[in-house]
């Protein structure tokens, strides 16, 4: 038998290869989504397939491969480990074809058969991520076998490896992703999962040469359990336990997102420190069973603490942040802080569990379980709970859920005492309530004038959406804490976001508008008399919350109006329809998934559909985005529309973007639509020109000072987030904007080099 000592030189590189094994999974799910978005739109539903078929997919996995050790005399399961691994890595390597493939699919698909997109995209992330995640899941029943070999808990792996996922969901975000771009990125993880896989082929042939005997690989006498739960008890326990680790991280993050903004930085930055509450979980586990604690208590005060953490987490919006690049330390820290508890305590019930069991059968069964509830918990809290009784409430029902399981797992003369305690968190929960959603609105509306009233609100699986009015009779939309469009005087540029386009093409009969917002673009492109007015937006909400803003005069009731709901890049893909005019004014730019809307590839999309004359506009917002990105954001726009110019709103001081197809067009010289007379417009020609700041060759020169922002890139979402986040910069961001356009504005001279 390999002496224990063995086993100890042995555990580093089996604890370092677990960690190294995690970060990957949780690189590979973050690349996965990114893929899955571009080729087939960000939505809910998308967002909700990939997350079912990944945990399926490992469900699934877990279950096979427990069902092919069954019965196994299994003396090397590093090798298997090891080709699982290379398995994972190799299949990476397809991803970029494999999307592609499925897009191009799609769009087939959509022109003879629109319904049946939603089935092609299941079957489409089905086929590509089907390989990998049978991989993945596959590993748990593995990892028993490896723990047994070395002498290592089973439990202290799963938690090394899910620690190894919290440093993957950082750097993938903050360093592989903005270093090397979406396809180094996944050469470098698939070297990664190489590399696990031949150190573990290496590790099997040492341990093999080093012992002798079947039975060489027997584990050390387990920690007993304070209290011996029936398989049934053991499978409720893990499916409670799943079921609300992923609704609470749907119904936290959905409130977290308010206080953070919807950058991808705070999507990081949230999953790490869920995952890193879920690896200490499991890594204390065998401490918590040598100190003879109940697992039952331990859930019990899970529920507890999830009802108590829950009135925090309303009031995040509130506490006060600090400065990049510290705003991201906060971040992280309040969010472990708050959190951590509560997931450490729900996250020791299936390493508990699994390292309960000795055989391949039962770890792959527990494993199968909890991620089947998980996906059950993911899915009800966004699809259901969220839109029938809000976050808050979805918390109060899963803390209570988990609170009493805990009770009913535990011992007869705890159970008095832990039912009084839950009764009295939940109690708390209760009156500790904020009432966001129906007496404030979280989010960033506290930086501005705090709305008076809130009109409608409604929180559902894409965004949480309201509809709230000032004090000055002003309504706005508010997205996810973040006040989108509003009819303040500094919402003057969005009627002038469809404007412009109109005026500068000379006879534009079909338009389409991308989000509609308050809905003052399309109703400015409206009164400029199209033929057709497409309008597109991708959460269903924001068009039904039309009516509360009368500056957009009824919009969606005009005949010649059509809404989609749609993402706005997978309706161009799809859509075979040529407009003259294009008009889009997103979520800022470096909120998650808008990246995809301001790169290269979308303005090649965009152009197919417009026509010869098209002329399309673009919102550049120089309060919410750094100098070296607008410049970046120009630069990917003229690359498509070299025919180009900047105009900047005399009010708003609020950038717009115009591009045309036709490269011998005046743009900015000539607008032709002011020959459309007898309509009411609060700028006259002579304003107009006066707000074109950049024209064709000053456009040229701006943009050659940033990196065209990519689909590979993701320079919006994926950038510098230490140094910018949500429009702040080392000095001040208004007066290096304007600096950068009077460099442009000269005859370049001086435009030598990149700025950052």
């Amino acid at each position: 038998m390999t002496s224990i000592a063995g086993r100890s030189r042995q555990s580093l590189p089996i604890a370092t290869l677990a960690l190294l094994s995690g970060f990957a999974a949780l690189s590979w799910e973050v690349l996965w989504q990114i893929k899955s978005s571009l080729a087939l739109g960000v939505s809910a539903w998308g967002t909700a397939i990939t997350l079912a078929v990944t945990m399926a997919g490992m469900c699934i996995g877990s279950l096979l491969m427990a069902r092919l050790l069954r019965n196994q005399a299994i003396s090397r399961p590093l090798a298997i480990y090891g080709g699982l691994e290379l398995l994972i890595g190799s299949s990476g390597l397809f991803l970029d074809k494999g999307f592609r493939s499925i897009e191009a699919f799609d769009t087939w698909i959509y022109a003879g058969l629109p319904a049946g997109s939603p089935l092609v995209h299941a079957l489409g992330i089905g086929l590509i991520l089907g390989l990998p995640t049978l991989g993945m899941g596959a590993t748990i029943p593995v990892f028993g076998l490896v723990g047994r070999q070395f002498g290592i808990s089973i439990a202290t792996l799963y938690g090394l490896n899910t620690l190894g996922a919290a440093a993957g969901a950082l750097l993938a975000a903050f360093l592989l992703i903005p270093m090397l771009g979406v396809a180094g990125a996944i050469v470098a993880v698939a070297l990664i999962n190489a590399g696990v896989g031949i150190a573990c082929l290496a590790l099997r042939a040492k341990a093999t040469r080093s012992a002798a005997g079947r039975d060489r690989f027997a584990a050390e006498p387990a920690l007993t359990s304070p209290e011996i739960f029936a398989p049934g008890a053991a499978y409720l326990c893990v499916a409670v336990t799943g079921f609300a680790t992923l609704a609470l991280e749907i119904a936290w993050f959905r409130s977290l997102t308010a206080a953070f903004q919807s950058t991808t930085s705070a999507f990081a930055v949230m999953l790490a420190a869920m995952l890193v509450a879920l690896g200490a979980a499991a890594w204390l586990t065998p401490y918590l069973k040598a100190r003879q604690i109940s697992l039952g208590l331990l859930v019990g005060c899970a529920g507890m603490l999830i009802l108590l953490a829950t009135p925090l987490i309303e009031r995040f919006d509130l506490l006060p942040y600090s400065e990049p690049p510290l705003l991201i330390v906060d971040w992280f820290v309040w969010t472990l802080l708050t959190i951590g508890a509560p997931v450490v305590l729900l996250g020791t019930a299936l390493p508990w569990l699994l390292d309960d069991q000795d055989s391949p059968r039962q770890w792959g069964r527990l494993y199968a379980i909890n991620t089947l509830a998980a996906i059950a918990g993911a899915l009800c809290a966004a699809w259901v709970f969220l839109p029938s009784i809000g976050f808050a409430r979805t918390a109060w029902l899963t803390g209570a859920l988990v609170a009493g399981t805990g009770i009913s797992l535990s011992q007869n003369r705890r159970q008095l005492a832990m039912l009084s305690g839950g009764v009295a968190a939940f109690a708390v929960a209760v009156m500790g309530e904020s009432g966001a959603g129906r007496t404030r609105i979280q989010g960033w509306v506290k930086i501005a004038e705090a709305p008076t009233r809130i009109l409608e609100v409604y929180e559902g699986p894409e965004a949480t959406v309201a509809a709230v009015g000032y004090a000055d009779g002003a309504h706005a939309l508010v997205i996810n804490g973040f006040v989108a469009a509003s009819e303040h005087a500094l919402s003057h540029y969005m009627p002038w976001m469809g404007r412009l386009p109109m005026l500068a093409h000379p006879d534009p009969q079909n338009a389409l508008v991308i989000c509609f917002g308050t809905g003052q673009t399309a109703n400015a492109v409206r009164q400029e008399n199209p033929r057709s007015l497409d309008i597109v937006d991708i959460n269903p909400r924001v068009p039904l919350l039309a009516h509360h803003f009368p500056l957009n005069e009824g919009v969606i009731d005009d005949p010649r109006v059509r809404v989609t709901i749609m993402d706005g890049r997978a309706y161009l893909r799809r859509s075979t329809k040529i407009y003259d005019v294009i008009t889009l004014e997103p979520m800022p730019p470096t909120f998650a998934g808008v990246n995809a809307l301001y790169s290269k590839e979308f303005y090649e999309l965009a152009a197919q559909r417009l026509s010869r004359q098209g002329v399309i506009a673009q919102w550049l917002p120089f309060h919410l985005v750094a100098p070296d990105y607008s410049v970046s954001i120009v630069k990917s726009f003229a690359a498509v529309f070299p025919n180009s110019i900047l105009w900047i709103d005399p009010l708003s001081r609020t950038g717009i973007l115009l591009g045309s197809k036709d490269p011998d067009a005046p743009l900015g010289k000539a607008w032709p639509g002011f020959a459309r007379t007898g309509l009411a417009r609060d700028l006259d020609e002579a304003a107009v020109n006066r707000g074109v700041t950049l024209d064709r060759a000053a456009i040229s020169r701006y943009g050659s000072l940033g990196v065209a922002v990519t689909d590979d890139n993701q320079r919006l979402a994926y950038g510098n987030a230490v140094n910018f986040v949500y429009g702040h910069h080392a000095g001040d961001p208004v007066s290096e904007h304007q600096a950068l356009i009077d460099r442009a504005r000269r005859k370049g001279r001086e435009m030598v080099g990149r700025i950052f």
